[in-house]
């Protein structure tokens, strides 16, 4: 188990931005033996043998080569941050720009150790060449105005963007793009343009009196990232083609080119198949698990839960219901899982939203609308979702890769309304 816990905070620690998520991904998958592929090359598969392709640096597909349907895990890579413009002086301070990705909690990012990281595309020769970037230790800070100056801070603040929340990043002189360019051995000069973000540089730690608590920066989704890439790659054989599927910009709305509703995973599973025809019959038999955390019931804020439907820290696996079909569960799906579940010696929970206020959605309906399978919304219960550093249960974080490691085992055939389960 020492082993499981340090690769999980080594992966969410190093995993600052979706790229580098991808790139962990990528460097696992190759350990274990998977080839990458490409997708403006033709694909010449091998039965039984494990491949990846990956779309714009953020987004990545892995799969195990087999005619049977799909059995598909998915997650998204990124999560709530700052996206940096650029360097500003103003007089002895030297501040960033930042413009605000996704729907983060802004109290939590002041007064706390930040980084930059992201990609950059350079000028090499005649070509241009992205490259992860990380400034490493080097971190920024957006302080706090003094409760001196503020005597109503504590009761409640509306917070500016462009003034409440610019990071200072050195005094006097210094510029964040030639800083991130260095990071990679380059010139300010040969950077052609960039993706840099503002995220945390808290490192994952236990707490709790016997350590059963993980706090981290982007629990949400990487945990479920996490989860889903060791429950793929230690599922035993089957019938089926197991498919791990990692999605950026969820956070935005998922409408991009590498997004869970682009045609990502319709055009990698269709260049699986050997005709469309084939493809229609197998994605017919098909399943997907999209795994994005849920709202765990709050120790101070319990009246903020439906009380009869609030997972808790350490309860297990989450099932996430919505009518209005913001998770995509129903009564086939969640009876499927919930024998996967049994399978693996998995706690089920359930999670709805308090009848009077909306949740949020994730990329299982989204996704379902280009590639139409059966699907089930699930996560692991957590705390402080899109704060800068999330807590969730460490056992729960395992029971999901057990869950997984059976799911993607795993196959099923279709006759009417007759299901039958081939559990790993």
């Amino acid at each position: 188990m020492e082993n499981k816990t340090d690769n999980l905070k080594s992966f969410l620690g190093s995993s600052k931005t979706a790229y580098h998520a991808v790139a962990n991904i990528k460097d696992i998958l190759l350990k274990k033996g998977y080839s990458e592929l490409f997708e403006n090359e033709d694909w010449q598969l091998e039965d039984d043998k494990g491949y990846f392709v990956i779309r714009d640096g953020s987004s990545i597909i892995a799969f195990k080569n087999r005619s049977g349907a799909f059995m598909i895990g998915a997650a998204h890579s990124d999560s709530p941050a700052f996206r940096v413009k650029s360097s500003d002086t103003e007089g002895a301070y030297v501040k960033l720009s930042t413009e605000r990705y996704g729907g983060m909690i802004n109290y939590t990012w002041l007064d706390r150790p930040l980084t930059v990281a992201g990609r950059m595309i350079v000028r090499e020769g005649d070509a241009l060449k992205s490259a992860l970037c990380d400034i490493g230790d080097k971190t920024v800070v957006i302080p706090s105005l003094a409760i001196h100056f503020d005597r109503s801070v504590n009761d409640g603040k509306k917070f500016d963007p462009k003034k409440d929340l610019l990071p200072l990043a050195a005094l006097g002189e210094g510029d964040i793009i030639s800083e991130a360019a260095a990071s990679i051995g380059a010139k300010k000069d040969d950077v052609v343009s960039h993706e840099l973000f503002l995220t945390s540089a808290d490192e994952p730690r236990f707490a709790g009196l016997s350590d059963e608590l993980l706090l981290s920066p982007r629990i949400d989704d990487l945990a479920c990232v996490f989860a889903c890439l060791e429950g793929f790659l230690s599922a035993k054989n089957s019938d089926a083609c197991p498919v791990l599927a990692v999605f950026d910009n969820e956070e935005v709305g998922s409408e991009t080119k590498q997004g869970a509703a682009s045609t990502f995973l319709y055009d990698t599973l269709r260049r699986i198949s050997s005709s469309k025809t084939d493809y229609l019959k197998r994605v017919s038999e098909s399943f997907m698990v999209s795994a994005d955390n849920a709202h765990a019931i709050h120790p101070n804020y319990p009246e903020m839960s439906d009380r009869k439907n609030a997972p808790i820290l350490g309860g297990g696996v989450v099932i996430k219901h919505n009518a209005n079909q913001r998770y995509a569960t129903d009564a086939v799906s969640e009876a499927i899982f919930r024998e996967i579940c049994s399978k693996a010696g998995v706690n089920v929970q359930n999670y709805f939203n308090r009848a009077d206020l909306p949740g949020g959605s994730t990329l299982g309906s989204i996704s379902d609308t280009k590639v139409s399978v059966s699907t089930v919304d699930i996560g692991i219960p957590q705390l402080a979702m899109h704060s800068a550093v999330e807590t969730c249960c460490v056992k729960d974080v395992f029971d999901m890769v057990s869950a997984l490691s059976v799911f993607f085992s795993s196959s099923l055939a279709k006759r009417g309304g007759e299901i039958k389960l081939n559990l790993g």
